[in-house]
């Protein structure tokens, strides 16, 4: 009764396109080098980075809430100094408000502290490399359908094999080591962490190692107290058959065993509604009572229910793209061919999975946290940007393919999180912003910090909340779930509506800006040559703000309530600045005045967000639409030119795919995908920043959807920016589109020959392919032909 479970999603997915079960899967002839060769499992709370190694294997572990630092009020105190701030900004003055902003808007601390790794199993099987025996038959794997990694190679007349894989179910990571002949298997396993943990055999259970560790921050600048904060402990338990298997110190010996398997967790003491480590968690005991719970005498129907659980989530969507001759080539060795300027359209499929099964396994239950910018997956004691939650792109870019990839579960922790911070985020208004509502800046952490961080210049950015509820508000346009808009998404969007009407101001011309604000990470210069990140109006608040607004028009008239504060919004909606096409480059204006850039190839390209992933900037606007690709290529051409003004990143040019899908112009946006994967991509296919970033790979994901399928202008959208040389064959189901809709689209040759779409309810809705508009209706499934006829 196991087999024909995966077999059957197998089945479900690939008959009709003759597609074949390797289609899913990153593997390799060689075990991982360095960390960004490994390849990751996760369940949403527990990660593990594989390496494969058959001399010493290495599993990097992390547990999702391991934080270093702790929860503090560090607002400044500036809502006195802000009146005066705001007016120097409006008036020019700039260098007058930057100094004044410096001086009363530095929070205290300053900084957040980091995501941190838990440790690391290392599985040791030669005393030194010169006594491993010629090893014959080597593959290491990732099914991304089965969430298992697997590690095999052939020693003499002996198979080995190992799996790897977190399940959900029973939230634990599981290591299983088998021989196919009796008695093969003799290594060590240990646990090891660089500081702040010690690992011993555990007192109160048999074959077991007990893991206690308590983090201690040392003195780093602007980063707040010393001392011994988060707390956390695991539990590895090992069952061998044949041979033995003894604890001693920080280790298991097995000596002559047919097969070994070993079950570990990992745990906090971190609270999640207290935004804050509690001390009357005991996280040695909930890592007991995790494995107690688990029937670890049945290695089998743990797998069972772990593929069950997970290829359930995976299994909604699949993309088939092109000929699936390359997937006889190792995963390294095709992205290798493409970097070299091969195209090879079943790996762009293979990222696109690679992209959800990231998301879905490291942000969902038993999870609580949201994905970071690292996912889950960290090798770190201090990452690089502290692998934190940062709110002026990315961690928006890591939830942009959820909804449209049929995952909308990955979205509950980011919205849980979003609501948790209105608390805190009341005070970073109240204090810092002199407004009522919730803000907070350009990131957080586990410990709901909302003060500006990093530097003013740098970290003022109270329009993150805005953005931050619009992922909430699009939850609700793709599920339609109308308790969720009532009782989590409109209370937070109506909040943060409510510090924007408060935070507003008059400019010169009468039109309602932001002060102060920045366009996140890039800098404008003066005609003076001094240049300055601190502004007002810039042009993405002005586009956040206005998708906002209409949100919580549309909320609260859907939810019929707060007549009175929607003509609130209604005023103030007239009197938001427009988006403004710069005389200096023809371009759209990424600040309310047309100022120089000192960067014109920046990562950031913020003045777009209305582009997407808001709405504002639609074809049927001919000119700013016509503005937007030329602002576009002027960021390529200081990128990709010969005078080179600015530096791409892997997310960014994530966003280019994206950029382009909503340009409609399929070419471009393939180009893109090409080069993401050529210039952006390690070997084990996550995304580089460099070094590696997440958010990348989703951004990617969400690219390739939105090429395929577009639901923003109230119309199914087949096939938008469809690339020609994707067009000989290919074939996607299970994505969504706003209103619920669940779609299917295959084509050839170029063009649309079919799609399914299964209405959740009895209402009209339209589908576009190309320029022909059509209006459909009734609930279930309907096929469609290029022709948008209905034929069923």
């Amino acid at each position: 009764m196991k087999k024909p479970l995966v077999l059957f999603c197998l089945f479900a997915i690939f008959f009709s396109s003759n597609a074949l079960a390797f289609d899913y899967v990153l593997w390799y002839k060689q075990p991982a080098t360095d960390w960004n060769e490994a390849l990751p499992v996760g369940n949403g709370r527990l990660g593990a980075m594989v390496f494969g190694s058959y001399y010493r294997e290495t599993i990097q572990l992390n547990e999702e809430s391991l934080w270093a630092g702790y929860k503090t009020e560090a607002n400044a105190n500036a809502a006195a100094y802000l009146p005066e701030i705001q007016k120097r900004l409006i008036n020019g003055e700039i260098a007058g408000a930057a100094e004044l902003s410096e001086k009363y808007m530095k929070s205290d601390p300053l900084r957040i502290r980091s995501y941190q790794s838990f440790g690391d199993i290392y599985i040791d099987f030669y005393a030194d490399r010169d006594a491993v025996p010629h090893v014959e038959n080597y593959r290491r794997d990732l099914n991304l359908e089965t969430g298992i990694t697997t590690v095999q190679y052939r020693i003499g007349e002996s198979t080995f094999t190992r799996e790897v894989f977190a399940s959900a179910p029973d939230n634990m990571i599981v290591i299983r080591l088998h021989a196919d002949k009796p008695g093969q298997l003799t290594f060590r396993l240990s646990y090891s962490r660089e500081q702040d943990a010690t690992a011993y055999p555990s007192p109160a259970a048999n074959k077991a190692l007990d893991i206690q560790g308590q983090i201690v921050d040392l003195p780093f600048k602007d980063a707040g107290e010393t001392g011994r904060h988060m707390k956390f402990a695991g539990q590895i338990r090992g069952a061998n058959k044949g041979g033995t298997l003894v604890v001693s110190d920080n280790s298991f010996y097995v000596e002559n065993a047919d097969e070994v398997i070993f079950y570990f967790t990992g745990a906090t003491d971190y609270n999640f509604k207290e935004l804050n480590f509690d001390r009357t968690i005991d996280p040695a005991a909930v890592c007991r009572n995790i494995l107690d719970k688990a029937d670890l005498s049945n290695y089998d129907v743990i797998k069972e229910r772990h593929i069950r659980e997970h290829s359930a989530i995976f299994c909604r969507t699949s993309f088939v793209l092109g000929e699936t001759t390359m997937d006889f080539e190792p995963t390294d060795e095709r992205l290798k061919n493409v970097q070299e300027g091969r195209e090879d359209l079943s790996l762009i499929a293979l990222y696109f999975q690679y992209g959800r099964y990231l998301l879905m396994n490291s942000s969902r239950s038993p999870g609580i946290l949201p994905a970071n910018l690292q996912g889950i997956w960290n090798k770190d004691m201090n990452a690089p940007w502290s692998s934190d939650f940062h709110t002026n792109i990315n961690i928006q870019m890591n939830y942009w393919p959820a909804e449209v990839c049929n995952l909308p579960e990955t979205v509950i922790p980011f919205s849980n999180l979003i609501n948790a911070l209105r608390e805190p985020g009341r005070i970073t208004a109240r204090k810092t912003y002199n407004s009522a509502g919730w803000t907070m800046n350009h990131l957080t952490d586990p410990f709901g910090r909302t003060a500006i961080s990093d530097g003013v210049g740098w970290g003022t950015f109270p329009i993150a909340s805005s953005w931050l509820v619009l992922h909430q508000w699009e939850h609700y346009l793709f599920t339609r779930n109308k308790a969720y808009l009532k009782d989590e998404a409109y209370p937070s969007m109506k909040e943060a509506a409510e510090f924007m009407l408060d935070f507003l101001v008059e400019d010169k011309n009468g039109y309602l800006v932001t002060a102060p604000s920045n366009s996140p990470e890039n800098r404008y210069q003066l005609p003076d040559g001094t240049s300055f990140m601190l502004t007002y109006g810039a042009t993405m608040d002005v586009e956040i703000i206005r998708e906002l607004l209409n949100a919580c028009l549309s909320a609260g008239k859907e939810l019929n309530i707060d007549a009175t504060f929607r003509k609130e919004l209604e005023r103030a909606m007239k009197k938001l600045p427009p988006i403004k096409i710069g005389k200096r480059y023809n371009t759209i204006q990424e600040w309310i005045e047309d100022y120089e850039e000192v960067e014109p190839g920046h990562r950031h390209i913020s003045h777009l967000f209305g582009l997407y992933p808001g709405t504002t900037i639609r074809a049927a606007d001919k000119e700013l639409f016509a503005a937007a690709r030329r602002t576009i290529e002027r960021r390529r051409k200081y990128n990709e030119g010969e005078v080179k003004l600015g530096s791409y990143t892997g997310w960014s040019r994530a966003w280019m795919i994206n950029f382009y899908a909503r340009l409609s112009d399929g070419e471009e946006a393939g180009d893109n995908v090409q080069k993401l994967l050529a210039k952006s991509t390690l070997l084990n296919l996550f995304d580089t920043h460099p070094p590696f970033q997440i958010d990348g790979n989703f951004g990617g994901t969400a690219g390739i959807a939105e090429m395929l399928l577009q639901s923003h202008t109230d119309e199914i959208h087949l096939l938008p920016a469809l690339p020609s040389s994707w067009g000989k064959t290919g074939e996607i189901k299970g994505l969504c589109a706003r209103g619920g809709y669940i779609v299917d689209i295959k084509w050839e040759n170029g063009a649309l020959l079919q799609a399914r779409i299964i209405s959740p309810n009895d209402g009209k809705y339209k589908v576009r392919y190309k320029e022909k508009v059509k209006t459909f209706s009734g609930k279930g499934e309907t096929m469609i032909d290029a022709q948008l006829a209905a034929f069923k």
